[in-house]
């Protein structure tokens, strides 16, 4: 495989605790389970090996703590009964009796008495505490006003809300309701019950969220942990290519070197001189390549393997480049310095020809809309054509070189084209502003991500070059290993999410 010369994929990864069974978690063996009930076996208190304050092999969960968790995901998966009794087998609280009375309180609407056991959970963070009976005393105010109590509602926001002096725009939105009711639909009240009953279980929502989660558990803190353990082991993955649903929590995640794309399944052979340019489908469905026989060959691709549907024939020079539209009905093909043909896919058909008198055409390319196309001259300009041939823009000067590379990115924004050997030209249309990369050595051809973000470089001195391009333009990494003498080696993004990189080579291989 290519090297790359700056960070190596992480190689630290999480390891599930992986020891031996050691009969059941009670201690009990299996001949012992078999003479008691299940009633039993359950009722009977969890052994822990070693020091009782933790669990696990390395000794760094704490035992409450996990318990607790436990407990939390039982009840949020609805499992409230064997989450009571985890609660009473364990003799590990899932809340303390403070803060369920302080919840039930939130629900039934009991605010000052809400506000009294906040003040007895013990926080030390009087912010928090301040915070948390602002959300409180607001419903409250919300509540009343929607009961039409706005004398009750403006004694609130005095005398409960006001001295607590948080939020002070958000007091201001609050009196601009007592002046006019109408505003409190766009500031946070409504008149339905079960609406109320809603806007109560949000409340207790961002209540959870400011409190800290000694008190109350976060929601969904196991599933978010074990998600952590997962995309962990999915990114110290070197060779991950497959589906994320495709992982299991019942072994650490590890994908062979076979993930990889290594046996040649099939040879196609239909053409009679070099083969220039590949390109697939946006749906996969078909193969489009071109070539110095001055031809072009679309191939279907299915289960059974690649077979050839139209050769298309008509250019006078050699087919330099291909370019899918976005609804993969249509195909451009470019002869080198020569004309853009745009081909119907069903049918094989030569839908226009675009030229320029006294000019060659270099690239081709569809604006996203798929009504456009682009092509690079070789006068150094870049023109736009709609379909019936009318040229709408031109763009003069050094903005493109005699490659048939040309990218525009999916919001059809911005144009990629080699503006001089050693640069690679960003024309943004609308802003009107452009910016370069520059290189030290020849650029030989270059490769834009799916998600705009990463432009591949190919160079001269058998280097590969990934530019982060998102925002600023920043140097990523380099690959080597790929040899290069004598023709144009391309490269190219894909596996699953894009995540590698692969190239041709004159050695004969594919390097990944």
């Amino acid at each position: 495989m290519g090297g790359v010369e700056d960070d190596e994929p992480a190689s630290k990864r999480m390891k599930l605790a992986s020891g031996e069974l050691r009969g059941l978690s009670n201690g009990s063996s299996l001949a012992e389970t078999t003479v008691e009930s299940s009633r039993d076996l359950m009722a009977r208190p969890l052994q822990s090996e070693g020091d009782e304050e933790v669990v696990g092999s390395k000794g760094v969960i704490k035992r409450v703590e996990f318990v607790r968790i436990i407990a939390k995901a039982l009840y949020s998966l609805g499992y409230k009964k064997s989450s009571a009794h985890l609660e009473e087998e364990s003799g590990i609280p899932l809340q303390s009796s403070a803060v369920n009375l302080f919840m039930q309180q939130i629900l039934d609407g009991s605010w000052d008495e809400s506000v009294a056991t906040l003040h007895d959970i013990g926080l030390k963070d009087e912010d928090i505490v301040k915070s948390a009976s602002f959300l409180i005393l607001e419903q409250k105010f919300f509540e009343l006003l929607d009961g039409e109590r706005i004398m009750d509602a403006l004694k609130t926001l005095r005398t409960e809300i006001a001295p607590l002096c948080v939020n002070n725009g958000r007091i201001r939105e609050l009196s601009s309701c007592i002046v006019s009711p109408s505003l409190c639909a766009s500031v946070g009240s409504s008149n339905q019950d079960n609406a109320k009953m809603k806007s109560r279980s949000k409340l207790l929502e961002e209540l959870q969220k400011l409190l800290p989660p000694t008190v109350i558990i976060p929601e969904r803190r196991l599933e978010y942990l074990v998600e952590q353990a997962l995309t962990l082991q999915r990114d110290a993955c070197i060779f991950h290519n497959s589906m994320d649903k495709e992982m299991s929590l019942y072994t650490d995640h590890h994908c062979g070197r076979d993930q990889i794309p290594s046996r040649t399944l099939q040879i196609l052979e239909a053409h009679s001189d070099e083969v220039w340019f590949l390109q697939f489908s946006h749906n996969g469905k078909y193969l489009a390549s071109s070539s110095s026989d001055q031809s072009a060959i679309i191939w279907e691709v299915d289960t059974n393997g690649v077979s050839l549907k139209h050769r298309l024939c008509g250019h006078q020079k050699h087919v330099s480049s291909v370019s899918w539209s976005p609804d993969d009905h249509q195909l451009l093909t470019c002869g080198m310095e020569e004309a853009i043909r745009r081909w119907d896919v069903s049918s094989g058909e030569c839908l226009h020809v675009y030229d320029k008198a006294g000019l060659g055409l270099i690239s081709c390319g569809w604006f996203p809309n798929g009504k456009w196309i682009l092509s690079g001259i070789n006068d150094k300009s870049i023109c736009m054509w709609d379909l019936n041939g009318k040229e709408l823009e031109c763009w003069k000067g050094q903005r493109t070189m005699k490659i048939s590379d040309l990218e525009i990115t999916s919001d059809g924004k911005q144009i990629l084209s080699m503006c001089r050997e050693t640069a690679i030209l960003l024309h943004d249309r609308e802003a009107k502003i452009e910016r370069v990369i520059e290189e030290d050595q020849t650029i030989t051809s270059f490769s834009l991500s799916r998600d705009d973000r990463f432009l591949l470089v190919n160079l001269l001195n058998q280097e590969i070059h990934l530019w982060n391009i998102e925002g600023g333009i920043k140097l990523v990494a380099k690959y080597k290993g790929h040899k290069r003498a004598r023709f144009v080696i391309r490269s190219c993004f894909g596996g699953l999410e894009q995540a590698f990189i692969a190239s041709g080579s004159e050695d004969s291989q594919v390097w990944i």
